[in-house]
């Protein structure tokens, strides 16, 4: 009997030791020395997912030979969770897939997840890992391990502030105006005969002089071209073409003193530029042949002056094209009501004088345009949308409308949408590529939106540079920028503080931001971009 005990004995140190040979009790036991290492920690959202890095490493001793260990990292947030693919991982004496680790010396693993889509929730939530060793058909689990902390979602800050597109008024104050006459001479003669200052030609250009004078017309100068054959010889033909240009200067001078015609700036020398050719027989000889004036062959032994009379119509004021736009909008033409928009900075006057030149001017993609331009401006998504589709219809593929179109497709959520439109859009200007470069934030491309930027200084050209990792960029541009005095742009400053672990920034540019809007204290609070300064006594103070 005593010898039967002392066999079970044996027996039940036999199965004891055989139960132990699996070196999962082992691995559990040292689960602390395994040692990982999460890029990026805090976890990051670009491009509306988080993509995490693991690096692990497990001490000499304890990975069994026959094991095979599966860790599952697990992204946990309030209300659920989101389980990543696992790692596999074998012991030396294991067959099948996965990466090796020898009993020996220890071995280390890297690890790169799937794009997870990024929701809300996910602001504040931990990166776990679940470990599980198993022998066959044994198992044991180590215990879960936090190995980060909180998600850096700052690309969501990103501004709506593209820039849309005015169909632009082609309005002009001054418009030039000219008009030439002809008076022919006889061959070797300079005198002007009365009845070239009666012929149909003449009686063209006084019209437009009377017409000129009772619209204020400026007029400006009047260039006379006095030519002659090249029948004689050279100084005698130089000499009546400037005899020519005189006695036609005088011509002209006698009729503006005309009480009829009355054109007090044109009866002295001065107005006159006189340009005397002696021979242009060439040219004037084969403009001649090629028209259809009867009797040609004897005007070809003449020669002629050009009077050019030059003056500038002025159109109305700017105080009477804001007073007609606001009562009687129809008096204007489509280029003055387009530019009577252009003189007030009130979003709401503006609008509704481009909805009467949509009125007026229907078949203008420019009126349309401009309405939804205008919506867009107020946030009116489905007005801008319905006149932008009108304006489009007018004018296609025109880039200030696709621009704008690129703009609501944004807006609606249909990114793919409004880059193919903006691409349609590239010569509408830099407005363009600057709308291009929020998107490319949108897409997490942050030197591609940095270069869409180009000049600008703008906020979300700050961002772009941040996310770049270029904090003193940043800085530097958000102080250059129309929105250096916005909360945000503090907020942005602070986040480039903690970005450097240069706690005075990150408080000073803090508080700025909290001060100038509330709501930043609760967003500061959550935001892992401050994860290592919780602690901090400042900022404790000002978030809680």
């Amino acid at each position: 009997m005593k010898r039967s005990l002392q066999t079970l004995g044996l027996a039940l140190i036999a199965a004891i030791g055989l139960n132990s040979c699996d070196g999962l009790g082992k691995l559990v036991k040292n689960a602390d020395k395994i040692t990982y290492k999460v890029t990026p920690d805090p976890m990051e959202m670009h491009g509306d997912s988080i993509v995490v890095s693991i690096s692990g490493t497990y001490p000499a001793k304890i990975f069994p030979k026959k094991a095979v260990v599966t860790t599952t990292p697990i992204i946990k947030y309030n209300g659920g969770e989101k389980a990543l693919k696992p790692v596999v991982l074998i012991g030396e004496k294991v067959e099948g897939a996965g990466q090796k680790i020898t009993n020996a010396t220890g071995g280390s693993f890297n690890y790169t997840s799937e794009k997870i889509a990024y929701t809300p929730e996910m602001k504040v939530a931990t990166l776990e890992l679940t470990v599980g060793g198993q022998v066959k058909k044994k198992v044991k689990n180590l215990p879960t391990k936090k190995v980060a902390d909180g998600t850096i979602i700052t690309p969501l800050l990103v501004k709506n502030d593209e820039k849309a597109l005015i169909g632009k008024d082609k309005f002009v104050k001054t418009i030039p105006r000219s008009q030439t006459t002809n008076i022919f001479f006889t061959i070797n003669q300079s005198q002007v005969r009365p009845a070239e200052m009666n012929s149909a030609d003449m009686k063209t250009f006084k019209e437009f002089a009377s017409n000129g004078i009772a619209k204020s017309f400026a007029f400006k100068n009047m260039n006379v071209s006095a030519y002659a054959s090249p029948d004689g010889e050279l100084t005698l033909n130089g000499n009546l073409a400037e005899n020519r240009a005189k006695e036609a200067t005088k011509a002209m001078i006698a009729m503006f003193k005309d009480k009829k015609m009355k054109l007090d700036v044109a009866t002295t020398d001065a107005f006159y530029n006189k340009v005397t050719t002696a021979e242009d027989w060439d040219g004037f000889k084969k403009e001649m042949e090629a028209s259809s004036i009867p009797d040609k062959d004897l005007i070809l032994r003449v020669l002629t002056m050009y009077p050019d009379l030059n003056a500038e119509e002025k159109s109305r004021t700017d105080e009477q094209i804001k007073a007609l736009a606001a009562v009687s909008a129809d008096s204007l033409s489509v280029e003055e009501i387009l530019y009577a928009a252009t003189l007030t900075t009130d979003i709401n006057a503006k609008l509704e004088i481009y909805k009467k030149a949509e009125a007026k001017y229907s078949n203008d993609w420019r009126t349309s345009n401009n309405v939804g331009m205008i919506y867009l401006m107020q946030n009116k998504l489905n007005d801008a949308e319905t006149h932008l589709k009108k304006a489009d219809a007018l004018s296609a593929n025109n880039a200030v409308i696709n621009n704008n179109l690129g703009i609501v497709a944004r807006w609606k959520g249909d990114r793919k949408g409004a880059m193919e439109l903006y691409k349609k859009a590239t010569n509408g200007g830099p407005e363009v590529s600057y709308n291009m470069g929020i998107i490319e934030i949108q897409n997490g491309n942050y030197a591609s939106a940095i270069s869409n930027f180009g000049s600008y200084d703008t906020f979300n050209s700050a961002l772009a540079k941040l996310l770049n990792k270029n904090n003193d960029g940043a800085m530097s541009t958000i102080d250059n920028s129309a929105d250096k005095d916005a909360a945000v742009s503090f907020y942005l400053k602070a986040i480039a503080g903690a970005r450097q672990d240069k706690a005075d920034v990150l408080t000073n540019n803090l508080r700025t931001a909290i001060q100038k809007d509330a709501s930043f204290k609760a967003m500061a609070k959550d935001d892992a971009e401050f994860i290592k300064f919780r602690e901090n006594a400042d900022f404790k103070a000002m978030v809680n």
